[in-house]
């Protein structure tokens, strides 16, 4: 088995935000700019996740699933543009949860499986 790389790690949740297994990464919690739009905030974690790729010198176009999370599934068009821009055609496979956030000001956030190889 190749070696673990935990990266992000947050000891106060104990929980990674990056970890890097058997050629591919996982990334988590990708959530940024509460408060804001749902388009903010699907933006914002996007380039969270971009960020947290560049740990493992990966970009967007090595993404192969995103596990999409939002208080309002019918919110799933503004995702769907955002994704068009920023992932250039290269879309990773996708599953939209419908979720209750515990913090109120949360829309949006994501999980995402990339590929080193």
């Amino acid at each position: 088995m190749s070696k673990i790389i935990r990266q992000n790690v947050y000891e106060q949740n104990a929980n990674s935000g990056v970890i890097e297994a058997g050629g591919f990464v996982f990334v988590g919690h990708c959530c940024r700019n509460q408060g804001q739009s749902v388009e903010g905030q699907i933006i914002g974690a996007v380039d969270q996740l971009s960020e947290r790729l560049g740990l493992a010198g990966l970009t967007l176009e090595s993404v192969v699933q995103i596990d999409a999370m939002f208080r309002d599934v019918y919110q799933i068009p503004i995702m769907e543009k955002v994704f068009r821009e920023r992932f250039d055609g290269k879309y990773p496979v996708r599953k939209s949860i419908q979720t209750e956030f515990a913090d109120q000001s949360i829309h949006f956030q994501l999980d995402a499986i990339a590929y080193k190889g």
